[in-house]
């Protein structure tokens, strides 16, 4: 039996990809497209601009005892295309999870956006042990989605 370790959503957004980019490669807007509540604020946070890249986030949640501090490292970076992170609690390396939002224009201005979370890195049993995936639900996703189309539209 294959357990099933992403959960994907996808919506057509009528924005340009270069104008959901802008909103998706900037960390100080994150807080507002997050759907599980558990993002509060960018920590002196740059815009992404590659691969390797490294932005921290203020967090709360339960499941990490309140309030923390993520480190997200860039995995995927296609200008107005695609923008990837593996997510670790700060000061630690990713333990493999990891988000990726990837835009593909239907028009000038029409973009299907594809929202993938995928905990399927993830081997560390102190890990899977605590941690009871997905700690991000589908209909969580979804309304990253709908935040993604009001940040623009606004």
């Amino acid at each position: 039996m294959t357990e099933n370790t992403k959960i994907t959503v996808q919506r057509s957004i009528d924005a340009s990809a270069a104008d959901l980019f802008d909103v998706l490669s900037n960390p100080k807007r994150h807080a507002e497209l997050d759907g599980s509540g558990f993002v509060r604020s960018d920590e002196k946070a740059e815009r992404i601009q590659k691969v390797g890249d490294v932005f921290r986030m203020n967090m709360e949640g339960a499941h990490m005892g309140g309030e923390y501090q993520t480190d997200n490292t860039v995995t995927g970076y296609d200008h107005n295309k695609l923008i990837a992170w593996k997510t670790a609690p700060a000061g630690t390396e990713p333990p493999g999870w990891e988000w990726m939002w990837e835009l593909q224009p239907t028009g000038a201005d029409t973009t299907d956006v594809t929202l993938t979370y995928d905990w399927g890195k993830v081997t560390d049993k102190e890990i899977l042990s605590k941690v009871h995936f997905p700690l991000v639900s589908e209909g969580d996703l979804e309304q990253s989605l709908g935040r993604l189309a009001s940040a623009v539209a606004g």
